[in-house]
């Protein structure tokens, strides 16, 4: 079963949200679908599902590889790069 190798390097305690939403789905006057958080520098993209896909488009750009589910009610992470689940 693959793991993540880059949840040991993630800081402690995690970044606070740099925003409440997505800044570049209100530059570009879309609708997030769902949020998500570095845990790197704390940007808040939307989803894939989202017309931007800001979030994948942030790791993309800043190399940072692990987020986490900014939705109420959520706890999972994501390892872009590993494609796993931490």
């Amino acid at each position: 079963m693959k793991q993540c190798t880059h949840a040991d390097a993630l800081p402690h305690p995690e970044p606070a949200p740099l925003s409440d939403t997505c800044p570049e789905c209100l530059r570009e006057g879309q609708h997030p679908v769902q949020l998500r958080l570095c845990l790197d520098c704390g940007h808040v993209g939307c989803c894939d599902s989202s017309p931007g896909r800001h979030a994948t488009e942030h790791h993309k750009d800043s190399g940072h590889p692990i987020m986490r589910t900014f939705e109420p009610g959520e706890s999972w992470r994501w390892c872009f790069v590993d494609h796993v689940l931490v």
